[in-house]
């Protein structure tokens, strides 16, 4: 039964309970998230001799449930820790008082959150910390504006192919090789805004430019597997799991460990928020923790483009054969 064919009262109620519902949807995956800010086992490192380091960590371990401390022996194994992505920042107790070692790069609001930490801590002892951003974002975007509002149109542009894909009957490798080709020109029509023109995301160009493409052929090959295999509702679910799951739980603004509890994690399990983590690393780190996000990205693609591949199979086989309309009169007669 078609929606047309329902009596008109029955489709003005499916409008009416639809989109308040979708409202409901939308506000409560932004503006949840948005609301709840605050660090949950931020990971943190604490340097310098254990004697020294205990008053440090008993002050930032009364904010419980706040940061996840990591312990390292001096300044060195703290700066390396960072540039690893171990750790967002680490306070460094050296024989003239703490000093913060920060990385804007990787979230300007955490970089922002550890100095107002540390500088509470510091005030109430009456001594200033000094601060050095140890992996600083470029000069030409400090808030990381470019990188944070790049999940948005990579979304987008994944949801655009999945569905012009499906709904222009494109079956089997064809559709597969549209969806690679259009993510390949996705990514490097990103990396020429971003990198090349903007210079906000720096960075090797060409890793830049994967990053883009792997993003945006994770939710695209999504979204057509979806509609595959389901059809137009499939469409529909993987449009609403990426901008109403994905796009607020990616944590690019902010962090995965900055969100609210499982929001963080489920955000990095799915294309945008891996894409966003992946892009820090080959952007900021020259690739440090880039394995999880990449390799959560390539599963997306593989999964939702062999669903591609297997609903044109599928499909292949219940279709009714050539002709076979036209001869069930014949043989009933």
């Amino acid at each position: 039964m078609s929606p047309t064919s329902l009596p008109t009262h029955r489709r003005i109620a499916g409008v009416l309970v639809l989109i308040p519902t979708l409202v409901a949807l939308a506000l409560w995956a932004f503006a949840w998230p948005a609301a709840r800010t605050a660090p949950r086992d931020l990971p943190l490192g604490v340097a310098g001799p254990p004697a020294a380091t205990a008053p440090v960590a008993q002050q930032l371990e009364r904010r419980k449930g706040a940061f996840d401390l990591h312990r390292y022996a001096d300044e060195a194994e703290a700066r390396h820790a960072i540039e690893d992505r171990e750790v967002y920042g680490a306070v460094v107790v050296t024989p003239e008082g703490p000093k913060l070692l920060t990385a804007s790069a990787a979230s300007p609001a955490v970089a922002q959150l550890l100095q107002q930490a540390v500088a509470h801590q510091a005030g109430a002892s009456g001594q200033a910390v000094p601060t050095e951003d140890v992996v600083p974002a470029p000069a030409s975007d400090a808030r990381g504006a470019v990188l944070n509002t790049s999940v948005l149109p990579l979304a987008l542009a994944g949801i655009g192919a999945g569905v012009a894909v499906t709904l222009l009957g494109l079956r089997g490798l064809v559709a597969v090789g549209a969806l690679a080709g259009s993510a390949a020109l996705v990514g490097g029509v990103a990396a020429a805004l971003s990198h090349s023109w903007l210079d906000a995301v720096p960075g090797n160009w060409w890793a830049v430019a994967g990053t883009f493409a792997l993003a945006t052929l994770a939710v695209g090959g999504a979204v057509a597997g979806l509609g595959a295999l389901l059809g137009r509702p499939g469409l529909g679910l993987g449009a609403l799991l990426t901008m109403l799951i994905g796009n607020p739980f990616s944590g690019a603004a902010s962090a995965p460990e900055m969100l609210p509890e499982p929001a963080g994690v489920i955000g990095q399990w799915l294309p945008p928020g891996a894409g966003a983590s992946l892009l820090r690393s080959v952007a900021f780190f020259d690739g440090a923790s880039a394995v999880g996000p990449a390799l959560t990205l390539t599963w997306w693609a593989v999964l939702g483009l062999g669903a591609v591949l297997v609903g044109h199979a599928v499909r292949g086989r219940t279709a009714p054969a050539p002709g076979a309309a036209d001869r069930e009169p014949a043989l009933a007669s």
